[in-house]
């Protein structure tokens, strides 16, 4: 959710820190907002995602598994 209009990236990398998706990376009208990641061309793994909309900014990891 977001309570205003803001710039916003979605954006994901390999363990190495190389990206290999952007998921969003504009702006974005203030509401709920659901993204949808297609990892189809990513091998099972651990990766890290960042979010950033205005000041807000957050890191986390994931697994996909196949």
């Amino acid at each position: 959710d977001l309570p205003e209009a803001v710039d916003a990236s979605v954006r994901v990398y390999n363990l190495l820190g190389q990206e290999v998706a952007t998921i969003v990376d504009g702006p974005l009208e203030a509401g709920a907002h659901r993204l949808r990641f297609d990892a189809s061309d990513l091998p099972s793994g651990i990766y890290l995602y960042r979010v950033e909309a205005g000041s807000f900014v957050s890191a986390g990891k994931m697994v996909l598994t196949r």
